[in-house]
């Protein structure tokens, strides 16, 4: 490694001034030093994007092959919305516990080891015999996205410095989301309809496994360097039993609610809800006042608009969950359209990932955070309110595409521009629990705010309503109008090339991140000489 210096004058000449600007956005567009070769550097991202790929597969498709199951393996009626929750579930539970392993053991092992387990899980699941054997096999999957989706972002956020090529590769990483949802609802149908519902988790597992081979290969070894650098981080056990436990029987008391046999004033709902809750009023305790270490250090939320974008974040995907879920019940339900035909008139979704990933990737630098952030609550926005007008024989052209169009524009801008901005304001010890906060409020956002339209649709149709799914989309409407707000008093600016969070505190003399712009005179940079 070789040092280059990097001018600055305190007052700021012009040409100095430039010099940085170039050699910082130069930085910002190279290839990492860790791949030798363009090859290794297209694996690596395809394993990486992949497994978010496979994430949304096992979550989409099920609701698919969910009819064909339940049949097959005789699933009470009462007991059909487990097998499809509880996967997501345990993933959002878990994720915190295992950014943090990543933290202290490296992402390689947590990485791939997720990855073998996801593909163990997914065969056995294809073998279920009955369906308390399917719920085991899928809530045992479920830990495998916990442990690779947080080091996935781990793996990015370090090997790419803030620039375009990161902004590239995070927003490819956001695009795999929906093409993983839209794939998955396509095998799901054509597996339902043609094969066995068996091959759609046979499928799945033979694509991790094709993925563990290239992620054995190409990503980087760095346990013994994360061991070196974070000797002094440890696992913080208290927060694992209070945060896992009270985000599980929380969540699984808003998400069965609706669904008890006495609603909210069946008894082991009103348990689960207050143990639940008492174990997270615990967590706030131990992770503020009690744990050395907090597995959610209060201080992850120190930069500027991180604790806002965080709320902003909750709200967006749960917009997007209802959406997900309710727009399939709706195209399936009222408008009767088969499962590929569900899944084809999902497919502006995937497209417009792809278009968005591509396009973003080169002009994210150019455009303020802020700007792109409004748009994509506009998304979210319209995506939302255009279901909530549709009627049963709604016009595809008319309601269904533009949601499409919106919901894309709203849940791929966000994606992109939340996980570069948080990756790039958290120092490398703590990437691996930024991955998880990153995918915490997205499944555990998705989980708590369908269950609280699950419990709004069930009430209206117990006083008579018949379109209860229309208060559902209304409820997401007002969500997301909640979003837009938050997001317009975000000020972040463009996602330009600019210096790690280790090199402005080294710039600023070893002391904490500073949020100015300032500069000392000189700065050194390594770089690969």
């Amino acid at each position: 490694m070789a040092c280059k210096d990097v001018e600055t004058p305190p007052s700021g000449s012009d040409d100095n001034g430039r010099t940085e600007s170039i050699d910082l956005d130069q930085l910002g567009r190279q290839r990492p030093d860790v791949f030798p070769n363009a090859v290794y550097e297209v694996l690596f991202c395809s394993s990486l994007l992949v497994s978010m790929f496979m994430a949304e597969f096992f979550i989409s498709g099920f609701n698919i092959i969910l009819p064909n199951v339940s049949k097959a393996l005789d699933i009470p009626k009462d007991s059909q919305t487990w097998p499809a929750s509880v996967f997501s579930l345990v993933t959002g539970s878990f994720l915190l516990p295992f950014g943090r392993l990543a933290d202290i053991h490296g992402a390689y092992v947590v990485f791939n080891a997720g990855l073998v387990w996801f593909s163990i899980w997914a065969l056995i699941s294809g073998f279920s015999v009955n369906y308390q054997m399917l719920i085991v096999a899928r809530a045992m999957g479920g830990l495998g996205p916990a442990a690779f989706l947080p080091t996935s972002i781990m793996l990015l956020g370090k090997t790419y410095r803030p620039g375009p090529r990161k902004n590239l590769v995070f927003s490819l990483w956001s695009a795999f989301a929906p093409i993983g949802f839209f794939l998955g609802i396509i095998t799901g149908g054509a597996t339902s309809e043609y094969l066995s519902w068996r091959w759609y988790f046979w499928i799945g597992c033979i694509v991790t496994f094709v993925v563990c081979v290239a992620s054995f290969i190409t990503i980087p070894r760095d346990r013994a360097q994360t061991r070196a650098e974070n000797a002094h981080v440890k696992m913080d056990y208290w927060g694992v039993v209070t945060i896992v436990p009270g985000l599980i029987l929380t969540t699984f008391a808003i998400t069965d609610g609706a669904h008890a046999p006495d609603g909210w004033r069946t008894p082991y709902i009103i348990v689960t809800f207050v143990l639940g809750v008492l174990l997270l009023a615990a967590a706030v305790y131990v992770e503020g006042w009690v744990a050395e270490q907090p597995l959610l250090p209060f201080d992850l939320f120190k930069p500027k608009y991180m604790a806002r974008l965080s709320v902003a974040l909750f709200f967006a995907y749960g917009v997007f969950g209802i959406f997900l879920f309710y727009a399939s019940f709706h195209i399936g339900d009222f408008m009767g359209a088969s499962a590929l035909q569900t899944a084809l008139w999902f497919a502006p979704m995937a497209a417009g990932g792809i278009i968005i990933a591509t396009v973003g990737g080169f002009t994210l630098h150019l455009l303020p955070g802020r700007l792109l952030l409004i748009i994509s609550a506009c998304g979210f926005f319209v995506c939302c309110i255009l279901f909530a007008f549709a009627p049963i024989d709604a016009n595809y052209w008319a309601y269904i595409f533009p949601a499409m169009v919106g919901s894309t524009i709203g849940v791929d801008i966000t994606f992109i521009v939340s996980n570069v901005f948080i990756t790039t304001n958290v120092a490398r010890e703590r990437q691996g629990i930024a991955g998880a906060l990153i995918n915490s409020l997205l499944f555990v956002g998705i989980s708590f705010f369908l269950g609280l339209a699950d419990l709004a649709v069930s009430e209206d149709e117990k006083r008579g309503g018949t379109e209860g799914h229309k208060v559902a989309f209304w409820f997401a409407t007002a969500c997301s109008a909640v979003v837009l707000l938050i997001f317009a008093t975000i000020k972040l600016g463009k996602a330009e090339s600019e210096l790690t969070v280790e090199e402005r505190m080294q710039r600023d003399g070893g002391g904490e991140e500073k949020q100015s712009e300032s500069a000392p005179q000189t700065e050194t940079i390594a770089t690969s000489g």
